[in-house]
């Protein structure tokens, strides 16, 4: 298989992924958020440990390990408001005191 196929093949399943993630996402309840941003958060905890090996490896090129620092850095932010948005959605099922207790 030549370089110039399997690129287009690749691309073509990154866009196909692309639509049905929206699709699925797009169809999401809003009482099902919660749970599924914490699954979410699971899942970025696994990106971070794949992107710290790519960052921590002894590989020659300066750019992988530019790319794994980014890599890093943008899922440590994503799980990071991952955990806070969820904190602020379940504040909300709390129930309030009364200004008397």
């Amino acid at each position: 298989m030549s370089h110039g196929t399997l690129l287009v093949f690749e691309v073509t399943i990154l866009v196909l992924a692309i639509f049905l993630g929206f699709e699925v996402i797009s169809k999401v309840p809003t009482m099902l958020h919660t749970p599924l941003m914490s699954g979410t958060n699971a899942i970025h905890g696994i990106v971070i440990v794949g992107a710290l090996i790519v960052a921590g490896s002894a590989h020659p090129d300066g750019l992988i390990r530019v790319i794994g620092f980014l890599a890093v850095a943008l899922a440590a932010a994503n799980v990071v408001g991952g955990f806070v948005v969820t904190d602020r959605m379940l504040e909300m099922f709390k129930k309030r005191r009364s200004p008397g207790d």
